[in-house]
């Protein structure tokens, strides 16, 4: 259903390298807490490691470490001031939780005096590290980098993903001996304790020009060079979405998107009401500056915070030299098993600090505790800083990101120039070796059946077949319906493509079919941004009217259940030509010209009544113009090699519709005009979540019969639509002026976090609301004007189709999300129209999703 593109690549990509499952080597991994011998309480920031080795850890504020190794270790040792450091003996190559006492250090004493005294409660008041902290905060303004009026750097970009901990016995198998040379290339030194396969590899020089007023922040990429997984992976996209999933992140920022979630800044406004700080260390650097080192955790270890240390500069300028921020093992994070992020900071010639490198690194996994599963690190570093020196104008001008014609062409020597972090031994293999992979048969074939698997369509060079949830439906006015289609690809040509299906239901024993062809007009992909193309098309299909879902085909198999009765159809013959621009600054237009033909299926008829006759009509034509306009500031997209998805940012996204429809013009029946406006808002409210929010008006001018009015989305599926209104029926509403409401709140465990059961569930809450507000004006309402198509009846002549009276329809819903990592279950009730027939005033929906 809803199932996120990136992620069903992700999960291609997996399967494609290894189409059965990876076995693991015997590691040894330890759960464990370290406590006062004395009094059981947990033990902060304790040092924990393997004996004889360089892995290790500390505690976290609640005394809780997790360690491992991909070899069989039989000790831990265990430190911290004041208390005795002891061995501890482990079970080698074994999962295990232990729980560690450690004695305080004594002496002897001649008398020994004994108080009772209780642990001081955490406070902000009167505490040095929340002064501290409020110090840092304060001094934000004039430590981000955009306080200068002009700053320009080099970067040097780096994003890897490997598998983690694959067994050196998997090469001895039968199936794999043919991919030895991948599956030798390892490392076990670039992450200490994990021994990595890496598969993915991007890197990109980049250049970066800021101005202050007017503010212009502009990048040219110079050179990139990337992994390339053959035809059947978009590597560009997996490339795109995994620097969206480790975003650059400025700390000075109250918020900061990590892993395409918001997550608090330990150094926001408000965190000292959610973070509480200590002050660790002082710390004199070579060059004799002093920095204190201050140490955070989550006051609520559940909550999308960081727990982690900084070290602030004591010159006035409070300013971050140096932090790490980590995830604890407690937030609700989806197949994510561990988190950092370090950023070092350097000086610049006015004594202040910038950026100079940044370090994400994450561990991937469906279980938190095993040992396999994936591992990504994208490290930025950056140089030739140039502080306050203005450039000429032609610097900033321009877009925000543009790429030097020669960018993805760059030989070695320009690589061993600007590559400002070294590639290990197991990195530097990867490009041959995915280019080698992608040639060999086995893994062509391999990859062809799991694209049919993951994304429905099966390659056959110059055309795919698909989708293949959409061969087999069924619905009551077609009964049993086979369906099969396909569209061009790369190989036939890039700038045109041609689409097509044809589909036979053997109750009504009618075709349908359907034939487009698109040509690009910028010589770039249909699929890319910017869009520049044409189209021309034809449909002969059934579609119920007002079923509008946004997430699955409507001949998707799964749509074939719905509740209640849904036998009223419409056969469509749609003659189309769209022409499609989109602009650099993500404005974008469409011209469209249809001809529509509605014939009535089912139990639906078009009838009216001419001199008191009733007349069965059994065509409806019109001629329609139309124009959509969009504003969609700063979208991005996760792009794919036949298809895009827009990446959900904070930013709005504005569309207007014009549409007038043409008497006269190729059998068009009705003159009119339509106009709708819709603005869509992703709001993040940091701890809180998120929220989704639309806003939407439609006002229709001139006379026009039902299925031309506006038929309000319903659904009758059991499957949950943020866009359509879960408990209304198909056809029952209709408006030619309405305004309208939808708000998707996800609170991602705020509340469920502090409720123990539902914390070990990670469970998340999720409430939404809808509200319709419409009318019909009299022109329209076929009770006033017989001449109108009358309103739908059920099998016993009862209207099943409304206009909006003085009040609003409204439903809201509350659920559960992230059952099983994917599901999202609501139960929905409708609050009002409940007298119309066949209604129901609850129903539990559910949706498929994934998420981190």
């Amino acid at each position: 259903m809803n199932i996120n593109t990136p992620l069903k690549t992700l999960l291609l990509l997996t399967l494609l390298l290894f189409n059965s499952a990876l076995l693991f080597a015997q590691i040894t991994v330890v759960n464990g807490t370290v406590v006062d011998a004395a009094n059981k309480k947990p033990l902060p920031y304790v040092s924990v490691s393997f004996a004889g080795t360089t892995l290790g850890t500390t505690t976290n504020s609640e005394g809780k470490f997790f360690l491992q190794s991909v070899r069989a270790q039989s000790n831990l040792q265990v430190s911290f001031v004041g208390y005795k450091t002891i061995t501890y003996a482990i079970k080698p190559g074994a999962e295990q939780n232990v729980t560690i006492r450690l004695a305080s250090e004594s002496q002897s004493l001649n008398e020994v005096i004994v108080k009772s005294q209780k642990k001081k409660k955490y406070s902000n008041k009167d505490n040095p590290a929340v002064e501290l902290i409020r110090k840092v905060i304060e001094n934000k303004d004039k430590n981000q980098p955009t306080s200068y009026q002009y700053m320009e750097f080099r970067t040097y970009d780096k994003m890897q993903f490997s598998f983690l901990n694959v067994s050196n016995k998997l090469a001895d198998k039968k199936f794999f001996k043919k991919y030895k040379f991948l599956i030798d290339n390892r490392d076990s030194t670039t992450i200490p304790g994990k021994n990595l396969l890496p598969f993915f590899l991007n890197e990109k020089v980049s250049h970066t020009f800021y101005r202050k007023d007017p503010e212009k922040k502009r990048t040219v990429i110079l050179g990139e060079k990337s992994v390339n997984f053959g035809p059947f992976v978009d590597s560009e996209g997996i490339g795109a979405y995994f620097k969206h999933m480790y975003s650059e992140i400025n700390i000075y920022d109250n918020n900061v998107m990590l892993l395409t979630n918001q997550w608090l800044s330990p150094i926001a406004g408000v965190s000292p009401n959610f973070y509480k700080f200590f002050i660790t260390d002082t710390v004199t650097t070579n060059t004799n500056e002093k920095l204190v080192e201050l140490s955070f955790t989550p006051r609520n270890t559940a909550d999308m915070l960081f727990e982690g240390m900084m070290y602030v500069t004591l010159d006035g300028n409070y300013a971050v030299q140096k932090v790490i921020l980590k995830a604890n093992r407690n937030i609700n994070l989806n197949f994510v098993k561990s988190m950092e992020v370090d950023l070092e900071f350097a000086k610049n010639t006015d004594g202040r600090y910038h950026l100079s490198k940044s370090t994400t690194l994450a561990d991937f996994g469906l279980n938190k505790d095993k040992a396999g599963g994936l591992f990504g690190i994208r490290t930025l570093t950056m140089d030739k800083f140039f502080i306050n020196t203005p450039r000429p104008e032609a610097a900033y001008a321009g877009e925000a990101v543009v790429y030097m014609d020669e960018a993805k062409e760059r030989n070695e020597q320009f690589w061993r120039e600007n590559r400002l972090d070294t590639l290990s031994g197991a990195e530097s293999k990867v490009y041959t070796n995915i280019d080698s992979l992608s040639r060999m048969p086995s893994y062509r074939r391999t990859a062809d059946i799991l694209s049919l698997l993951v994304f429905g369509y099966k390659g056959f060079g110059k055309f795919e077949v698909g989708p293949a949830n959409s061969f087999y439906s069924f619905n009551p006015v077609e009964g049993f319906r086979l369906r099969f289609g396909g569209r061009t690809t790369y190989d036939f040509s890039n700038r045109i493509f041609f689409e097509t299906y044809a589909a036979y239901g053997f109750k009504d024993e009618r075709w349908k079919y359907f034939l487009s062809s698109t040509y690009s007009l910028n010589a770039k992909s249909i699929y890319k941004f910017p869009q520049h193309y044409v189209r021309a098309s034809f449909q002969r299909d059934t579609k119920i009217p007002g079923l509008n879902l946004d997430f699955v085909r409507e001949d998707n198999f799964l749509l074939s259940f719905k509740r209640g009765n849904n036998d009223k159809y419409l056969y469509n013959d749609f003659y189309r030509f769209d022409y499609v621009r989109e602009f650099e600054n993500h404005f974008s237009y469409k011209f469209n010209f249809t001809k529509w033909t509605q014939e009535p299926a089912g139990s639906l008829y078009f009838n009216r009544l001419v001199n008191g006759s009733l007349i069965s009509d059994r065509y409806l034509t019109t001629s329609e113009l139309s124009l959509n306009l969009r504003y969609a500031p700063y979208e991005q997209f996760y792009q794919g090699k036949m298809f895009r998805t827009p990446i959900i940012s904070r930013y709005p996204i504005f569309n207007l519709y014009y549409t007038k429809g043409v008497k006269g013009l190729f059998g068009g029946q009705y003159g009119y005009d339509k106009l709708l406006g819709r603005v869509d808002k992703h709001f993040y409210l940091s701890v809180f979540g998120y929220a989704d929010v639309s806003l939407e008006a439609g006002h229709i001018f001139g006379k026009v019969p039902y299925p031309l009015l506006n038929i309000h989305r319903a659904n009758q599926t059991y499957a949950y639509d943020v866009d359509s209104y879960n408990l209304m029926n198909f056809l029952e509403f209709v408006s030619d002026d309405y305004q309208a409401i939808s708000i998707d709140q996800h609170f991602y465990g705020f509340f469920f976090n502090k409720l123990p059961l539902f914390k070990k569930l990670k469970w998340r809450e999720v409430v939404s609301f809808k509200a319709l507000y419409g009318g019909l004006r009299s022109e329209n309402d076929p009770s006033r004007h017989p001449d109108l198509y009358q309103f739908p009846v059920d099998e016993s002549g009862k209207p099943i189709t409304y206009s909006l009276g003085s009040k609003p329809y409204i439903e809201g819903s509350v659920g559960i999300e992230n059952i099983f990592k994917f599901i999202r279950l609501d139960l929905v009730r409708r609050f009002n129209y409940l007298d119309n027939p066949n209604v129901s005033e609850w129903g539990l929906r559910t949706r498929i999703t994934f998420d981190f």
